[in-house]
């Protein structure tokens, strides 16, 4: 009985750890699947929906890849606010992140009257110290504020390039802003005036280099126009201005459209400037230019609000009449109305004129009609003064008879004719024509406000100026001459060299390269000649094949550095020309050269006397030469 008991015993015992065993294992099961459960229903809540979830007992597994260390971490506080902290397990991994790119380097530089300051990112290749030392040269006794800051990048392609233009533009332009960025500099600055502004941008667009995107935003105060002028013609010759001025871009386009319509052939140039007499301007001018083109021909010309119409000689009378009157009650308040239709003049009437010439050497001669000895002196005495002493010569008779106003017509006319570079001067009881060539670009607009100012309304002028650049000291183009001249002083201290028996220019000889070609590009189009010598060494026909692909390198590096070379040519002479003794080093060195020389047009003359002198030459040649045969 007592083992009976005891068994009893035991067997309760054990079944109730295997139940407890059971129950156990129940509650671990229940515990993981509430878990993995929870924890997943809530990384699918906050959208991470690439996290695995895992419950192992009673630890919870994460696995996945995190798009990024800051998700990975927020995975783990959702689970942890599911579960105790220190059951989560992380087993997620982070996608791999692309390198940091480099940072954009950029830079602003400004200044003004207070000094420079700059500001931006630049590389740390870049020798920042080097351009604050350049800055504080320019500045001066000004401040330079120094707000740049460094990376440890490489410096971006182009980027030296377009810092150091950056830095050099400073210097040529005293209120400016310039932003730089790798391969392209913006520039915006004030020019005291048209002239200085081209200036600039001739300057900066010289020195920027090929590779560089440069943008050039410069302006310039519009002029004051005293009287504000214009004048346009029309005539068998086509239309034209002699002056035009417009007080805003929206007039200015106006007047041109208006002109074009008349007959006004190409480009045409009207300034824009400050002094207009009343805000109806281009509303006047287009009208009186529309009056002129239904003439078909004659001249209007502007002096502020007064204006004067001048038909072409034989034009119908009834026709001139219906315009001007249709005109004078179009005009806008303020402008007044001067018309004139000049007579056909008689073919054999005596000339009442008086001429003026100005050559390119500056001598002047007067000739013609003056009134009396009195207005001869005058006129000698002020074309002296305009013109020097010694180069005035006078011819002008005298005669009775002549207006009242001739003497001052006369030394209006000189005035205007000091204003050319050369030209004429034409003087009749009814006009006064200035014709020639300047290099002020401004010249007939000048010359039109003073003939109208000092002549005084309805008088008839004639300006036909002609602008060429070359004359335009504000260009500084040099002549052919002075540009051959350059380029000799050039090849005298450096020497343009070949790699040996080939037409390969050295590396030597680059810089001499680069320097003739900014020699070149300021002197535009000249007829040039680049010529190829050689020593006498080797065979004849080599030697001139040599010398010509040594003249074709060198015109092909000109071009490569943007030199426009359509009136250029390259030719070899060989050994025929050599300006040393060939038989020392020294010599054949000499001998083996580029020359740049200018093509110049022969006289018909000297061209005839050289084919007869190479004719003769050629006689005896052959003479000698037989005579050498027979020897």
């Amino acid at each position: 009985m007592r083992l009976s008991a005891l068994l009893i015993v035991a067997i309760t015992f054990t079944a109730a750890a295997v139940l407890s065993l059971v129950a156990a294992n129940f509650s671990v099961k229940l515990i993981e699947e509430n878990s993995e459960i929870g924890v997943r229903d809530a990384l699918d809540e906050a959208g991470m929906t690439w996290a695995e979830v895992q419950a192992d007992g009673l630890q919870v597994i994460l696995a996945g890849i995190a798009p990024t260390e800051a998700v990975r971490f927020r995975a783990l506080s959702t689970a942890g606010s599911m579960v105790d902290a220190a059951r989560v397990i992380d087993e997620m991994e982070v996608e791999a992140q692309a390198d940091i790119a480099p940072p954009r380097f950029s830079a602003e530089v400004l200044r003004n009257d207070s000094g420079i300051s700059i500001i931006g990112l630049i590389p740390a290749t870049t020798s920042r110290e080097d351009a604050i030392e350049r800055f504080n040269d320019i500045a001066g006794d000004t401040s330079v504020t120094d707000l740049l800051e460094t990376a440890d990048y490489p410096a971006p392609t182009d980027w030296d390039d377009a810092f150091a233009f950056a830095v050099n533009a400073m210097a040529e332009l005293p209120r400016a802003k310039a932003s730089v960025e790798a391969g392209r500099v913006s520039i915006t600055a004030i020019a005291d005036s048209i002239e200085a502004k081209q200036q600039m941008e001739n300057r900066l667009n010289r020195a920027a280099p090929p590779n560089l995107s440069v943008q050039l935003d410069i302006a310039a105060p519009r002029p004051v126009i005293t009287p504000f002028s214009l004048r346009f013609t029309l005539d068998g010759e086509g239309a034209n201005f002699d002056a035009c001025s417009a007080d805003t871009e929206e007039a200015q386009a106006r007047i041109l459209a208006a002109a074009t319509n008349a007959g006004l052939e190409g480009a045409a140039r009207c300034v824009v400037g400050m002094g207009v007499p009343s805000p109806y301007w281009a509303d006047a001018v287009t009208q009186s230019i529309d009056a002129v083109a239904r003439l078909e021909g004659g001249t209007v010309t502007f002096a502020d609000a007064d204006i004067t119409l001048v038909g072409l000689p034989g034009s119908d009378q009834a026709t001139f009449d219906r315009v001007v009157g249709e005109l004078e009650n179009s005009l806008p308040d303020v402008f007044a109305l001067r018309a004139k239709l000049p007579k056909v003049e008689d073919p054999n009437a005596g000339p009442q004129e008086f001429t003026a010439t100005l050559d390119k050497d500056g001598a002047v001669e007067l000739r013609g009609r003056l009134s009396d000895a009195a207005s001869r002196e005058l006129a000698d005495s002020y074309a002296k003064a305009r013109f020097g002493s010694a180069q005035v010569t006078t011819a002008a008779r005298l005669v009775e008879g002549l207006p009242d106003s001739w003497t001052p017509r006369v030394l209006t006319g000189l005035e205007a004719l000091s204003m050319l570079n050369n030209g004429s001067l034409f003087v009749t009881p009814d006009t006064v024509a200035v014709k020639g060539e300047t290099g002020n670009p401004n010249a007939s607009t000048e010359i039109t406000a003073l003939l109208s100012k000092q002549l005084g309304d309805g008088t008839d002028y004639d300006i036909s100026v002609r602008y060429l650049e070359k004359l335009d000291p504000v260009l500084g183009l040099p002549t052919p001459e002075q540009c051959e001249a350059e380029i000799g002083a050039v090849l005298e201290l450096g020497k343009i060299n070949f790699e040996p028996g080939s037409a390969t220019i050295d590396a030597s000889a680059l810089v001499v390269m680069d320097q003739i070609a900014d020699i070149l590009k300021r002197c535009g189009d000249i007829p040039l000649e680049i010529q190829g010598h050689t020593d006498s060494q080797g065979r004849e026909s080599m030697n001139l094949e040599l010398s010509q692909s040594r003249a074709e390198s060198v015109l092909n590096e000109l071009r490569a550095r943007r030199v426009l070379t359509g009136s250029f040519t390259a030719k070899g002479y060989g050994e025929v020309t050599p300006i040393a003794d060939n038989k020392s080093e020294e010599g054949r060195e000499a001998n083996r050269r580029i020359e740049f020389r200018l093509i110049r047009e022969e006289a018909p003359e000297t061209a005839l006397e050289n084919a007869e002198d190479s004719g003769d030459n050629s006689t005896e040649t052959s003479e000698e030469g037989s005579e050498n045969e027979q020897n």
